[in-house]
């Protein structure tokens, strides 16, 4: 006998696939967890499992079975009466994978999702939202939750979060009489570039490759100069744009930012020639690594104080399940994903900084942490402003623009204008 699928399956199935061509726009830009790899032990569930067990999927495959993560997981999962089944997925993989789950119905109970995804999947019909839950979100911090907001909804919350700053090389600055607290707004940065280049050393390396890698970093700086995505072509964008083809044409940054990936311009800075390099969260480990003694000041806004960075980071979400009986349990399980003390260890193995004010404070502590937690409370998440599916339409004209104006095919106001217009259409 043949089933009837019913119109509201039917109209989520056009959404996903609608998502699906769009989704494909947002490459990997802020490191979460694993950006390689395969998937770890545990089956790829469904909302349809046995009664009593509980799938869930991440973008960690780097941890297996034996890492504090997964057995965070099997714990909360005990804790709630219930068993946990977890598969790790590449972060790309893993949002094709979701998107499709919705649309067959065989979707996990809990996912952690990159957070511009979000929207996505909320646009798609895909997940449920807090309320429906009957989530409590009021402990997390409204700048990060933010990335999950769509249409007045909230759909998950985030575990934690990581963003951009400046990492510097103390020697090379101390070389070119720099002390990295002047760098206040772009003037004082700039003026400590010429230095640097001065003393026969490299100034600043980022990531402007033509990609949401691209757009994620060239974001700070055009936040910061108090520029809207919803207008990339104001005068305040254009300086954005034009701070970046400045340092090019004056050599305090490579032409390389045009190709570099964060990893190959990390890569640049751990040589020990660069003054600056623009990274992230995720970079901590390696810096350690370096050899050198380096700190971090945050991006400094056009006219001074912090910029806002763009946040990466998962949030716990929960697919639309048929039977919303589970929402109880699912509810309880992202609420012990997400509690301080297991959050504090989370963010701790993923390098992030916490998503609530107890757990940021427990981080500000550590001397390494502070100005990453200063960071993240100034971030802000790409889709926020209600941008929602927007996004991704938007950063795609923003690269495009960031790679006409450094490789000289545009200036700074022609790349703006054109990618403006384009993006208009595009989200029309």
């Amino acid at each position: 006998m043949k089933t009837q699928t019913s119109p509201t399956r039917r109209a989520r199935r056009t959404s996903v696939a609608v998502a699906l061509a769009a989704v494909t726009t947002l490459a990997l830009s802020a490191c979460g967890g694993g950006s390689t790899g395969t998937s770890d032990a545990g089956a790829s569930g469904s909302g349809a499992a046995a009664s009593g067990t509980y799938t869930v999927w991440d973008p960690y495959p780097q941890f297996d079975d034996s890492s504090d993560w997964v057995k965070l997981l099997q714990k909360c999962g005990t804790d709630n009466g219930v068993t946990v089944k977890r598969t790790g997925y590449d972060t790309t993989d893993l949002t094709n994978k979701a998107l499709l789950a919705a649309q067959q119905g065989t979707s996990p109970d809990v996912i952690l999702i990159d957070n511009p995804v979000i929207s996505t999947l909320a646009d798609a019909g895909a997940l449920t939202d807090t309320q429906t839950l009957g989530l409590d979100t009021s402990a997390f911090e409204k700048n990060l939750i933010a990335a999950g907001e769509v249409d007045g909804k909230t759909y998950g919350v985030p575990i934690g979060a990581n963003t951009l700053s400046l990492y510097y090389n103390k020697a090379v600055l101390d070389a070119a009489g720099v002390d990295p607290a002047s760098v206040k707004d772009w003037a004082s940065l700039t003026a400590a570039l010429e230095k640097v280049k001065a003393a026969g050393k490299k100034g600043i390396t980022f990531s402007a490759i033509g990609t949401e890698e691209g757009s994620f970093q060239f974001l700070p700086w055009f936040w910061g100069s108090g520029a809207d995505l919803t207008k990339l072509d104001s005068s305040q964008g254009v300086a954005a744009l034009s701070l970046w083809k400045d340092w090019l044409d004056k050599g305090y940054a490579p032409n390389s930012v045009l190709n570099n990936t964060q990893t190959t311009s990390w890569q640049e800075f751990a040589t020990g020639d660069y003054a600056f390099s623009e990274n992230g969260t995720w970079q901590l480990g390696n810096a350690k690594k370096t050899g050198f003694e380096w700190g971090v000041i945050p991006i400094p806004a056009e006219n001074g104080g912090v910029a806002p960075a763009p946040t990466g980071g998962e949030f716990a979400a929960a697919p639309v399940q048929t039977d919303t009986a589970r929402y109880a349990t699912t509810s309880k399980l992202i609420s012990c994903l997400t509690s301080p003390d297991n959050a504090l260890a989370t963010d701790t193995t993923l390098s992030y900084i916490g998503a609530t004010q107890a757990v940021q404070e427990k981080q500000a502590a550590d001397p390494e942490l502070k100005p990453w937690v200063e960071a993240v409370q100034g971030a802000k998440g790409r889709t926020s402003d209600n941008l929602g599916t927007k996004y991704p339409k938007i950063s795609e004209q923003l690269w495009d623009a960031v790679q006409a104006a450094l490789s000289g095919s545009k200036t700074p106001q022609q790349a703006m204008s054109d990618a403006q217009t384009a993006a208009a259409s595009a989200t029309s």
